[in-house]
């Protein structure tokens, strides 16, 4: 075993890591950027090593100053986590050169599974089903649209390189093919560094399986059970369970078998995940990846083992700890992530300040795995997930209950966050029945869209703002000058406050003697009023009666952007018409693009910025004249 292990990584992952590592009795180095100076990685770690400014690119996929900041520590093996450099071979072959052990498979074998089309066409040769499509060299824009045609429309665009739905569309129609294939090719050189994609048949309804591997030098491998990650957004899982529900027997047998022969055939060592589309009554191997899953908490759950251990042990030459016939899982594990995002702005990704920040405590049956604290801040270089949350039940139902009640209790304010749409989420019926396919999120649209703040919600505003404005502590609070409650000479009558909801305005009347529900918390922070129960949180806008009103942006002639992010994309013009709803620029930010669409009809008459321009969140993108109504 090391004595010492540096942790190419930040954020939860690195926290978690470091967890085992302690545990082991492995001295701990932590790498941070100039965002994350002062992040939870680094002050949970034995030591820590500045590695380069805030962007990923200088710091987290700096492989030179990574491979340094390990030599200086004099750590002998380096673990990558997940995403960044994790399925990197030249990092790897980097380690190597350098006399560090990765922890994790070798180059060679990441390369060979790395590209989503060599490995379909290892596969193919292996004899493990492949879903029908093209896994080719040739990229030009005609031959795949081609190439598309001809497997039958629709048709899923995915990013030769890379995961986490970046890179990927659905295309229904061949008119529509071009934007996407631009919007994948654009979105994968930005996240991947390689534009090239692969063209799959898109199968309707399918449910997304996967099978956790696991190998040593010795050439023993074994599976750990599979996980259900169908339940996904824009092809990014948000839900992850395990076992799959309402899985045939039979299906999930063959897939353990066909998993193991996927890592036999490549002699893979350490933690790996195979993953499979299954539709029509059949599965189909769609990749190969090379690293620790974020959901891997699911699977230890149901069989009671710590496969960052069993990477450690791997990775110093030991055998696996278990041979497939001593592994038996139990129960049933769920995962949700909590993201800093907007539900209400089609989830759009969001950076602040998490002024309240409480999570039920963790338990033998409830894990909550974070990388921040309250009062830390949400930057815009990296992912923004918050928490991921993992319960396990004695069956599926129980496990639900538990996650329920967890959701419930987690508490977070200051920022957007998916918080409530989980809570919906777990609630449907739909869900409870395991009725579970990658379009389920789509097909319950309208029953998860965010609703409208409860009475009980304003009323609990309402109380804790005059509760604000009663006297402080050594103030005379008999004195009328003191208070700020609208006393009168002649008593205390209704006092009427008024709140704007999203686009709505709401008023209520306090008489005096209601009372708030005592398991509500109230977040204020200046004018906006953050309202949470265990059913769901409301941002609630303090209306101040002698302010004008603040109509929409686009009203006053500006339509702002609502991160930070670089401009890719500007699809209109200054004098162009426009429809509400039509796309004027596509801006990326935290990995993925966002459209920026028109907010009404009317006019553009400005662009203020550039392809490849930094924006601030807030700033003017463009001057705008709605249509006269």
């Amino acid at each position: 075993m090391f004595n010492k292990l540096l942790i190419a990584n930040r954020g939860e992952i690195a926290c978690r890591v470091i967890r085992t590592a302690r545990r082991l009795g492995i001295a701990t180095v932590a790498v941070y950027s100039d965002a994350d100076a002062n992040a939870l990685h680094v002050e949970e770690a034995d030591e820590a090593f500045r590695i380069g400014a805030a962007p990923a690119r200088e710091s987290y996929l700096n492989i030179a100053a990574i491979v340094d900041a390990t030599r200086r520590s004099g750590a002998e093996a380096v673990h990558p986590g997940y995403g960044f450099l994790a399925e990197n071979a030249d990092f790897a072959d980097a380690c190597a050169d350098a006399g560090i052990v990765f922890v994790g498979p070798s180059a060679a074998v990441m390369r060979a599974m790395g590209s989503k089309a060599a490995a379909k066409q290892m596969m193919e040769a292996a004899g493990v089903p492949v879903v029908p499509g093209y896994h080719g060299n040739d990229q030009r824009a005609d031959h795949l649209a081609a190439t598309a045609h001809e497997i039958g429309y629709p048709v899923l665009i995915k990013a030769w390189a890379g995961g986490g739905g970046k890179g990927m569309r659905v295309v229904e129609r061949p008119g529509d093919f071009a934007a996407a294939l631009a919007g994948a090719q654009r979105e994968a050189r930005a996240a991947f560094g390689d534009d090239r994609v692969l063209i799959e048949k898109y199968l309707a309804r399918p449910r997304h399986v996967e099978v956790q591997v696991f190998g040593d030098q010795a050439g023993n491998i074994v599976h750990l059970g599979e996980r259900d990650c169908s339940v996904q957004r824009r092809h990014q899982k948000v839900i992850e369970e395990a076992p799959a529900p309402n899985l045939d027997p039979l299906t999930r047998r063959a897939m353990h078998a066909a998993a193991v022969a996927v890592a036999r055939a490549v002699r893979y060592v350490n933690a790996g995940t195979v993953e499979f589309i299954v539709g029509d009554g059949r599965f189909y191997f769609i990749e190969m990846n090379t690293r620790l899953q974020v959901e891997h908490p699911v699977t230890e759950l149901i069989n009671d083992l710590d496969l960052v251990e069993w990477q450690l042990r791997v990775a110093g030459g030991e055998s696996l700890p278990l041979t497939q016939d001593r592994i038996a899982s139990s129960g049933h594990a769920i995962e949700v992530r909590i993201y800093a995002e907007d539900p209400r702005h089609d989830f759009l990704p969001a950076s602040g300040r998490l002024v309240l920040l409480r999570a039920p405590p963790a338990t033998a049956n409830r894990r909550i795995e974070t990388g921040v604290r309250q009062g830390d801040t949400i930057t815009p270089f990296y992912d923004p997930m918050i928490a991921k949350l993992a319960v396990r039940g004695h069956d599926r139902r129980a496990a639900i209950a538990r996650l329920d009640q967890t959701l419930a209790r987690y508490r977070v304010a200051g920022i957007a966050t998916n918080r409530d749409f989980l809570l919906r989420l777990v609630r449907l019926g739909d869900f409870a029945a395991g009725a579970v396919d990658t379009g389920f999120i789509a097909r319950h649209r309208d029953r998860l869209a965010p609703p409208p703040a409860p009475e009980s919600a304003i009323t609990a505003a309402s109380l804790a703002l005059v509760a604000a404005e009663r006297p402080q502590p050594g103030v005379d609070r008999y004195s009328p000058w003191s208070a700020r409650d609208g006393w009168r000479l002649d008593g205390r009558g209704p006092r009427e406050i008024r709140w704007r909801d999203g686009a709505n305005e709401r008023m209520v009347v306090l008489a005096g003697t209601e009372t708030a529900n005592q398991h509500v918390d109230v977040v204020r922070v200046g004018s906006r009023f953050t309202v949470i129960d265990n059913d769901g949180s409301w941002n609630l806008e303090l209306i101040d009666p002698l302010a004008g009103r603040d109509d929409e942006a686009f009203a006053a002639g500006r339509l702002t952007a609502p991160m930070p992010g670089k401009i890719v994309q500007v699809l209109a013009q200054a004098g162009d018409r426009v429809k509400r709803g039509q796309p004027i620029l596509i801006l990326e930010a935290m990995k993925m693009e966002h459209t920026i669409a028109a907010p009404a009809d009317g006019t553009i008459d400005a662009i203020n910025y550039a392809v490849g321009e930094l924006v601030d969140e807030g700033v003017a993108l463009m001057a705008f004249t709605a249509a006269a109504k």
